[in-house]
């Protein structure tokens, strides 16, 4: 049998600590770059609206911008994004995520060229941009020249994982008065083994994942946290000054920073435990829950701001990268059903917290309960999908297979 291997693409950040002579060149690079990225961008649109592509594009503006001053690599690079970015537009509007044909928002993506922020990210290939491990500095093409011993900074797993999987391009980035690269890593996935059983995560708003096995990541800290935020935004909104609204973006990029951290954490957690204890990982199914549950006002913002995909791709991938069966389940009536007698009914829990059956008796946490649901349901359907095919009968003397 033939073993396909397939590769986890992650991506390591890293912080760049240039000097006073560095950090202008940069600055004054990137703001170049984005600059003719705009003025390819209009190219593009005035000649072929939004079907431009990179071959079309290359022919009308590949000589302007090695007149301007840009390196050959440099030039293809910014051609290129110009054209990945009128792809990502099309996609979105094939997709319907600007809205139907006759919205607003639509008719503006169309109406106007794509625009590129000063500071926005640019794309280096090995020929722009080279790393030296030992050292932790990179060489970085500007319109200067090189700009050679840029000193970077990162965590000794990050420096690892650059050292031995890094792959392809990377992208120079300005944020907050700070610059960083960002670069890919492509990784093996390991072969997952056999299950001796499963963990189901129940996720929610008050608790953030529940497991089967009664480990609880509780939301009452983040929400304080988030709260406070939202006070802080309101007060920020008040004011209605440009100073203001830079800081709203501010706070939310941080935020949305915490989020990811607190949503790191919890799925390395799970995953580190189902790989000590050899049990594959269970997660419900949550596609469209913003439009399938409804939830009292007071917790709308939070079901709406909350990323509850985020933290399953977060368990799935690390999953993938160790070799723990991950599977996802239906997740109708987990937190109703009764994980010994099966009874299901909305009577059995009758407040948020607190599980109790109404035929057998067994009683708990809900999301305990819900979680012990989730894990039989993924153990269930795990050998289902795991199931051989049946052989093929052939008849004998007649030449056919049934099947």
């Amino acid at each position: 049998m033939c073993v396909r291997s397939v590769i986890v693409k992650l991506v390591v950040q890293v912080k760049l600590t240039p000097d006073a002579v560095q950090a202008p060149t940069l600055e004054r690079t990137l703001h170049a770059v984005n600059e003719a990225a705009n003025r390819v961008s209009a190219v593009s649109f005035r000649h072929f609206k939004l079907k431009g592509g990179v071959r079309e594009l290359r022919k009308l503006c590949y000589g302007e911008l090695k007149a301007d001053g840009f390196g050959a690599q440099a030039a293809q690079h910014i051609i290129k994004r110009v054209a990945d970015a009128y792809t990502t537009l099309r996609a979105n509007i094939r997709a319907g995520n600007l809205g139907p044909e006759d919205s607003k928002r639509r008719r503006k993506a169309e109406s106007k060229s794509v625009a590129f922020r000063p500071h926005a990210a640019h794309t280096y290939d090995d020929r722009c941009l080279s790393w030296n491990y030992d050292q932790r500095t990179v060489s970085v093409w500007t319109l200067d020249g090189r700009v050679k011993n840029v000193r970077f900074t990162c965590s000794p797993g990050a420096l690892k994982q650059l050292t031995q999987y890094r792959q392809g391009e990377s992208d120079l980035v300005f944020r907050d008065g700070k610059w960083f690269l960002i670069a890919t890593c492509e990784i093996l996935e390991a072969a997952p083994f056999e299950p001796k059983g499963f963990i189901g995560v129940d996720r929610g708003i008050t608790n953030l994942a529940t497991t089967s096995d009664g480990d609880n990541h509780t939301g009452r800290r983040l929400n304080r946290y988030r709260r406070w935020q939202a006070r802080k935004r309101a007060e920020l909104q008040a004011r209605q000054t440009r100073s203001a609204k830079q800081l709203l973006k501010k706070r939310a990029r941080r935020e949305s920073r915490h989020a990811t951290h607190v949503n790191h954490m919890i799925s390395k957690t799970v995953v580190a435990v189902a790989q000590r204890t050899e049990r594959g990982i269970a997660l419900e199914e949550l596609g469209g829950i913003r439009e399938r549950v409804t939830v009292p006002r007071d917790q709308r913002a939070r079901q709406s701001s909350w990323p509850f995909h985020q933290l399953g791709a977060f368990i799935a991938y690390k999953a993938r990268r160790t070799g723990v069966p991950f599977i996802e389940v239906d997740p109708a009536y987990t937190s109703q059903r009764c994980v010994r007698c099966g009874h299901t009914e909305r009577a059995n829990r009758r407040t948020r917290d607190h599980f109790h059956c109404r035929r057998c008796g067994l009683a708990g946490p809900a999301d305990h309960v819900a979680g012990a649901n989730i894990a039989k349901r993924g153990a269930t359907a795990w050998v289902f999908v795991n199931m051989p095919d049946p052989a093929p009968r052939y008849s004998a003397g007649a030449g056919r297979c049934d099947p």
